[in-house]
C-alpha cells in the first residue's frame, strides 16, 4: 500500500523526475518512486496551506521523527517505511535526508539570500542532496560521480531559481542572490512589480550563465563507465537545459507567461537519452 501512495504521489505531481526514472529497472525505480514521494511530501509540508510558520515547524519536526523510525524501526507513516527500505536495500546514507529537511526548514524562516554563497547552501541541500541519494540507487563505479551529482543538483535548482522568479516573487520570496539585483541595479520593487527591462535581462543572463557552468562541471565529473547506469540523471539534465534555453530564446520574459518543457518533450528526451546509453555503453 506504502509503494502504491507513493507511485501516486510521483505520477500526480508530472515532474520531470518522474518520467526521467520511469524507464528504470522495477527494484530501482520503485526506489526513487519512494524517494521522490519523501522529497514532494518533506516540501509541501513547508510549502503548501496557509498554517502558520509555527505550525509547519511543528509538522517538520515531526516528519523528521517518523522518519528517524523509520530508519530505526517502523514508523506510523507508510510512505516512510517504504523509504526507510530503500535506505537498506541500496545502503544510502542517512545524512542525505537530514540535509534536505534542513534545507526545507530554511524556507520557513527565510524568504531572501544575500550571496550566491547563502543560496548555494539551499540549493545544495535542496537538490544536490537528492542527486547524492539518486546515484546510490543508480550504481556507479567512480567517487567523481558524487561530483556529478552535487554539480546537476546545483544546476538543476538554480534552473529552477530562474525559472519560478515570478512565481516566487507573488509569494514575497527572492532566490535571486541580493548581491546580484545590486551588481545590475535592479530593485526588489521591482522584482515585485514584474519590471522586464534591460537591468533584468542583464541579470538573468548573470544567472543563466551560472547555471550552465554547474551543467558544464556535471558532465565534466560524469565518468564514461557511469553514464549507462546514469541515464536517468542525464535525462535530468537534458529536460533542465532545455528549460534554459526556452528561457533564453524569450530573452528572459519570465513574467508574462511559464516557461516549461511540456510531458511529450519530456518523454521524448528521457526515451531518447535511456535509448543512446543503453546502445552506446553495452
Amino acid at each position: 500500500m506504502s509503494q502504491e501512495l507513493a507511485q501516486q504521489i510521483s505520477k500526480k505531481s508530472k515532474s520531470s523526475f518522474y518520467y526521467a526514472f520511469n524507464l528504470l529497472p522495477a527494484p530501482k525505480r520503485e526506489a526513487m518512486t519512494a524517494v521522490y514521494a519523501f522529497c514532494r511530501e518533506t516540501d509541501d509540508i513547508a510549502d503548501e496551506g496557509n498554517e502558520p510558520e509555527e505550525v509547519k515547524v511543528n509538522q517538520l519536526t515531526k516528519w523528521r521523527f517518523e522518519f528517524e523510525k523509520a530508519i530505526e524501526s517502523e514508523s506510523n507513516y507508510p510512505l516512510l517505511n517504504t523509504v526507510g527500505k530503500a535506505i537498506k536495500q541500496f545502503n544510502i546514507p542517512v545524512t542525505h535526508f537530514f540535509e534536505l529537511i534542513k534545507g526545507v526548514e530554511m524556507d520557513l524562516s527565510i524568504d531572501r539570500y544575500e550571496t550566491f554563497e547563502d543560496l548555494k547552501l539551499y540549493c545544495y541541500r535542496v537538490a544536490s542532496t537528492v542527486g547524492l541519494i539518486c546515484i546510490e540507487i543508480f550504481g556507479y563505479k567512480h567517487k567523481t560521480a558524487i561530483k556529478f551529482a552535487e554539480n546537476l543538483g546545483l544546476a538543476l535548482q538554480l534552473t529552477n531559481i530562474i525559472r519560478d522568479v515570478s512565481k516566487d516573487a507573488k509569494k514575497g520570496r527572492i532566490y535571486l542572490p541580493l548581491e546580484d539585483l545590486k551588481r545590475f541595479n535592479y530593485s526588489e520593487e521591482e522584482l515585485f512589480a514584474g519590471v522586464y527591462n534591460n537591468n533584468f535581462i542583464k541579470m538573468m543572463e548573470f544567472q543563466t550563465a551560472r547555471a550552465k557552468k554547474y551543467f558544464d562541471l556535471a558532465t565534466e565529473n560524469l565518468n564514461v563507465d557511469d553514464k549507462k547506469a546514469m541515464f536517468a540523471a542525464r535525462a535530468m539534465q537534458h529536460i533542465y537545459y532545455r528549460i534554459l534555453e526556452k528561457i533564453i530564446k524569450k530573452n528572459y520574459d519570465i513574467f508574462s507567461e511559464k516557461i516549461k518543457v511540456s510531458s511529450f518533450e519530456k518523454i521524448g528526451i528521457s526515451v531518447g537519452v535511456w535509448a543512446k546509453y543503453s546502445f552506446m555503453y553495452k
